[in-house]
């Protein structure tokens, strides 16, 4: 196991973003490791939607991890760390497409011309259910995320029987596994307002 997925697992219990931002300011590099990797696929999300390469995408992350590195105490309800990441995150991509010499001559995309307050409404729902969905996965038990991971997420999903042989499991216990796990999933996405978005 990497040293940031181990930091990241030390905090699993307490991610919420109170107490990472917190710990963070209190120069604990753990929380650091904990808080980028709670985000990290929400942020590399948005400029691949705005249709970057993997490459620029990658650019952008970084630029966003260095300016909330920078800016981490001046966030104000953390909270809404998220909505912040994804304001922050369409900021870059309007100015990284901007600043770029390759993308001079393309026409920018009418989302990054706008402001970045003003991301179109189902871009910005999209981006915040994404962001639900993998915090309530990561809330599950390691079973069930790593069920969910490979029956939902790998590419392509895998069978049943491969599976099981990822878990060492049963082939048969794969089914029921599956359905109690994804029962808790749906709970707990209820009880985040998943529906109501």
């Amino acid at each position: 196991m990497s040293a940031a997925a181990q930091a990241s697992d030390a905090f699993r219990g307490s991610r919420d973003d109170e107490t990472l931002v917190r710990e963070c300011l209190n120069g604990n590099d753990q929380a650091w490791s904990a808080l980028i990797d709670k985000y990290k696929n929400l942020i590399f999300s948005i400029p691949i939607k705005y249709g970057f390469s993997p490459e620029d995408a990658n650019e952008i992350f970084q630029s966003t991890c260095l300016t909330l590195l920078n800016e981490l105490s001046q966030v104000r309800e953390p909270r809404a760390l998220a909505a912040w990441l994804i304001r922050a995150t369409a900021h870059k991509c309007k100015r990284y497409r901007r600043d770029q010499p390759k993308y001079i001559d393309s026409p920018i995309d009418e989302n990054l011309s706008d402001e970045t307050e003003k991301l179109p409404e189902k871009l910005w729902q999209e981006l915040e259910r994404e962001q639900i969905l993998r915090e309530v996965v990561d809330e599950q038990s390691p079973e069930c995320r790593q069920l969910i991971d490979l029956l939902f997420f790998a590419n392509p999903p895998l069978r049943y029987d491969e599976a099981a042989q990822a878990l060492q499991m049963a082939k048969g216990s794969i089914g029921a596994t599956r359905m109690r796990c994804l029962e808790k999933l749906r709970r707990a996405l209820e009880k985040k307002g998943f529906a109501d978005y």
